[in-house]
């Protein structure tokens, strides 16, 4: 039986907390101040000084998690909205992502295997490059840990975002499809969010890219780890 009261609590300290952690970025744009890094942190300080386990937070509150699957749906309209783009910068944008794809796929397997990583926990690194809603979809559909898989996501996007955000302000102009596929392959969401107010040409770019990366992902994800394992 769903428990209401634990739902409508960690739901609203869940959202309560985004929307603080989001209106201190908004004032500070810190990388360290980021709403993907400091939203959980306070959750998990909650948590601790509560002695609440993860398991009960997360009966609550997992719905929100669950709405991520829905929300991949709206990734339809920038696809729609930027279909000039699409054809226009097709080329770059494909190698962008067929080659940004592979390299995470090969790097996050021999990463995992030089580190003595295997099973789900090796699987669940292999998606880390593409937006939290399809990286989630793909780990559990090659048997590694969505949960795990987020976290590697969310490294992965603050990274990126660093570096891409020095990219476009020391990058050239006429490097600008490049710099956007590149940040949009390699750092998703959170490389997208840090470099739209640098430059929004690049960010369009960089979300475009991010989109259609996931969808490539999530369609050949299963023929990739089959060619590894292979």
């Amino acid at each position: 039986m769903i428990d209401w009261a634990a739902t409508a609590l960690w739901s609203a300290i869940t959202l309560a907390s985004f929307a603080v952690t989001r209106a201190v970025h908004r004032r500070r744009p810190r990388w360290w101040l980021m709403p993907l890094i400091t939203a959980p942190l306070g959750i998990a300080l909650i948590l601790l000084v509560f002695h609440v386990p993860y398991s009960t937070y997360r009966a609550g509150a997992g719905w929100l998690l669950w709405m991520l699957g829905p929300a991949v749906t709206a990734f339809a309209v920038p696809i729609y909205d930027q279909r000039a783009m699409i054809r226009r910068y097709w080329r770059p944008l494909l190698a962008g992502m067929i080659a940004g794809s592979a390299t995470s796929f090969l790097s996050g397997w021999a990463l995992a295997g030089v580190l003595g990583i295997d099973g789900p926990l090796r699987l669940s690194l292999l998606p880390r490059s593409v937006s939290t809603p399809f990286a989630m979809a793909i780990s559990a559909e090659i048997g590694g840990m969505p949960d795990i898989t987020a976290v590697f996501v969310i490294a992965t996007g603050i990274l990126g975002a660093l570096l891409g955000e020095a990219a476009v302000k020391r990058g050239i102009p006429s490097g600008r499809t490049a710099q956007g596929a590149m940040i949009g392959v390699a750092a998703h969401a959170i490389g997208t969010a840090q470099v739209q107010p640098l430059h929004p040409r690049v960010g369009a770019l960089a979300g475009l890219a991010m989109v259609l990366t996931g969808l490539l992902n999530l369609a050949l994800a299963p023929l990739a780890l089959w060619f590894l394992r292979g």
